[in-house]
């Protein structure tokens, strides 16, 4: 999400100096690649780019091909395969034993094209579902369906429209981005969800590195305490927003959904217990908490004892002590377990070392070896998740 941030924050700096756009998205990987479908690189006339869709060795090319695209304002598919040990193609040595499918399309001037749809797709802070045709006639329109079951479509024809839409509403299941077939054409279907959005209770000395690397990710933070001295906007430059709010008005003041993650590091016994107690009944999927296990099974203890009950769920969702275990001491490197504990946790991963990972770095297809990405796990499926 920060990198399409990053794309339509430059497209809206520059759209009024009359430049031409294009527009480059992974939309298939067989094998290994640097980046996942859905990876996007936005590219100007001017040769300037935002993003990236690989680690640097398509780049290059996808700015020549982005010219004619610009050019002819027509997109064009391209496939770059990396399996080679010297790619004629690309005058180099990648070596990354993958097939990587780029489509590279022309952001045309107008009321609608494909950034003003993923601007307005930030602004509803909501997950989406968006189809892409990428062969025929088609080529290039888009189908987005959101939670409510709002369908829009810029395909004309109505029966691969339809399909598509089908195809779309499994993903708020599945929620895993990747390219099919669909009738003759190719479609990627993509799942996009909105920000981690981080929100932290306690404006300590050591929550300020919590803050600023998170921005750095490119999540919505939020910073709340009870005195007004500690939440000065100097200490915080990066927040999206900094509250003062008394712990009994928390689960009023603040908006927690499935994609915020809840840090507990006020140093206050009293305050955080409170804190607790407020957002467990929320659909918050993490709760963290600053300091040693036997102080929250004290809080624990205290607030079963008046009636709270810790069902399987509350605890899955709470982690205490916080962090993933890198061996942290200072202020910056708590922050730098802390991010990484949420980070696995939203992408179901269990924050342990890659080279004992048995399977590839990115989930894959059985049968075809298709890279494909699934980014947020709900229900189920986050409390099947290994090593949470």
């Amino acid at each position: 999400m920060k990198e399409l941030k990053a794309i339509v924050s430059a497209w809206k700096a520059c759209r009024k100096a009359n430049q031409r756009f294009a527009l480059a998205t992974v939309v298939r990987v067989h094998g290994s690649a640097y980046r996942s479908p859905g990876a996007r690189m936005l590219i100007s006339d001017n040769g300037k780019w935002v993003g990236s869709i690989s680690g640097g060795c398509l780049e290059g090319d996808a700015l020549r091909k982005a010219r004619t695209v610009m050019q002819e304002n027509k997109p064009l598919l391209i496939t770059y395969d990396t399996r080679q040990e010297s790619n004629q193609q690309l005058g180099i040595g990648l070596g990354c034993n993958g097939v990587i499918d780029v489509l590279l399309e022309p952001v045309i001037p107008g009321n609608t094209n494909v950034l003003t749809l993923f601007e307005n797709l930030l602004t509803r802070n909501e997950p989406v579902a968006m189809g892409i045709v990428l062969t025929g006639n088609e080529c290039g329109k888009k189908i987005t369906r959101y939670g409510d079951g709002t369908v829009y479509s810029e395909i004309t024809d109505t029966y691969l429209s339809n399909q598509i839409d089908k195809i779309l509403a499994r993903l708020f299941t599945d929620h895993q981005s990747r390219t099919m077939q669909v009738g003759s054409e190719q479609v990627f279907a993509e799942w996009i969800q909105p920000a981690i959005s981080l929100l932290i209770f306690g404006a300590g000395f050591d929550a300020r590195p919590v803050c600023a690397f998170a921005k750095m990710l490119g999540w919505d933070v939020q910073v709340t305490d009870e005195c007004i001295s500690h939440i000065a906007p100097v200490f915080f430059p990066q927040a999206d927003r900094l509250a003062l709010c008394q712990r009994t008005f928390v689960d009023r003041e603040f908006n927690i959904t499935p994609y915020t993650a809840c840090v507990l590091m006020s140093h206050n016994y009293e305050y955080d217990r409170e804190v607790l107690k407020k957002i467990l009944p929320t659909p918050t999927p993490y709760i963290g908490l600053i300091g040693p296990r036997k102080r929250f099974e004290k809080m624990k203890l205290e607030l079963e004892q008046q009636g709270i009950v810790f069902n399987t769920d509350h605890l899955h969702r709470i982690h205490a002590p916080a962090g993933l275990d890198i061996g942290a001491e200072t202020p910056d490197e708590i922050a730098v377990s802390l991010l990484g504990e949420i980070q696995s946790k939203f992408t179901g991963r269990s924050g342990g070392f890659l080279k004992y990972r048995s399977g590839p770095i990115h989930q894959r297809t059985a049968k075809s070896d298709e890279v494909f990405k699934q980014v947020f796990l709900t229900g189920d499926n986050l409390r099947k998740t290994r090593g949470m």
